[in-house]
């Protein structure tokens, strides 16, 4: 387990600023022994490529991508948001997500922090300046999805996004905002919609979670958009030990979107694997609308499969890419039908 301390510089900068943009993540290393690291006969990862302009990027985002050569006819887009302290080249190479892409046929496309606006490199999902439609950061990634769709024969009805921590808060602004876009999405150690409007209290609800009624958390939804005729598919993973962003965040974000589907959490159907059980809700006709995924023992990352023990991480993206009995993006390549 990562533990994690803030400093006297930054326990200062607390209480003496209502400004604090260097979240996810606390500053310092971890003190527990190194994360172990995956094996290297994964698949290679492709090339990204930046596209420099993609439109009006209000929340001054970089976008890269990944197309594979070859593929007739409209293609999957999943959109993918890293956490603090990581960039979208380390990411990819970590997490598999291109390499996946060029075997299943579909596009990838990369959101990236700048540290002009955020010196730990962390989507700012706190602010609500820039978690509004078409406004701040969410407004340049949907900007980059429009871009992608002009660029590339995109197939519209399966765009996904999915976010790790901070991405995973992004993702979930996303998903909320702009619910006619998006066919699915996964929120990875994150947040549920409008957990914070602040950067302090972004650092309280992190690490004790809210005390918000279902209904509560549903309004925010409701707020945003108030003529949805429905809502993506929604995958929240967690794990039980992560001492960055509490496992209660898991459970809001599960109130959350059943509350604004009207549906009871009492009817999730409990399934077991090995490491850990994912707990699925179902529509009246049996689609599935909401999957919660907990992983026993799991700290704050990535979850991916096959590891070897040994060596420091390479960087500060797989200090927080973590080896797991499941590998989240395989299994949601699965899940949402992106498998060739």
């Amino acid at each position: 387990m990562m533990n994690f301390k803030v400093p006297s510089r930054l326990r200062r900068l607390l209480v003496d600023s209502v400004e604090l943009p260097q979240l996810m993540f606390p500053a310092t290393r971890p003190q527990s022994p190194p994360p172990r690291r995956r094996v290297s006969t994964r698949p290679v990862p492709q090339q990204l490529t930046e596209v420099l302009w993609f439109g009006r990027n209000p929340g001054d985002l970089r976008m890269l991508e990944y197309v594979p050569p070859g593929i007739k006819g409209p293609m999957p887009l999943v959109v993918v948001l890293h956490g603090c302290h990581q960039n979208a080249e380390d990411f990819d190479r970590a997490s598999g997500w291109s390499a996946l892409a060029r075997q299943h046929g579909f596009a990838v496309l990369y959101a990236e922090q700048k540290t002009s606006n955020n010196p730990n490199l962390c989507f700012n999902w706190f602010r609500p300046s820039m978690v509004t439609r078409d406004r701040g950061e969410l407004g340049s990634i949907r900007e980059m999805i429009d871009s992608s769709r002009r660029l590339h024969e995109i197939d519209d009805n399966r765009i996904f996004v999915m976010g790790l921590s901070a991405g995973g808060a992004m993702a979930a602004a996303l998903l909320v905002t702009y619910p006619e876009l998006f066919a699915a999405g996964a929120v990875i150690g994150g947040l549920p919609f409008g957990a914070a409007r602040d950067a302090m209290s972004a650092m309280d609800v992190m690490h004790r979670g809210s005390t918000r009624t279902a209904e509560k958390w549903a309004d925010l939804v409701r707020e945003v958009s108030p003529n949805a005729r429905s809502y993506p598919v929604v995958s929240i993973w967690h794990g039980d030990a992560d001492d960055v962003v509490s496992f209660a965040n898991a459970e809001a974000s599960v109130a959350q979107w059943l509350a604004v589907r009207d549906r009871p959490q009492t009817k999730g159907r409990l399934r077991l694997f090995e490491g850990g059980e994912r707990r699925e809700w179902r529509d009246d006709y049996g689609n599935m609308i909401l999957e919660l995924v907990t992983l026993n023992d799991f700290g704050h990352g990535l979850p991916v499969g096959s590891v070897i023990e040994g060596r420091e991480p390479a960087n500060d993206t797989e200090r927080f890419i973590l080896a797991a009995a499941v590998s989240a993006p395989e299994q949601l390549v699965k899940s949402w039908g992106l498998a060739a």
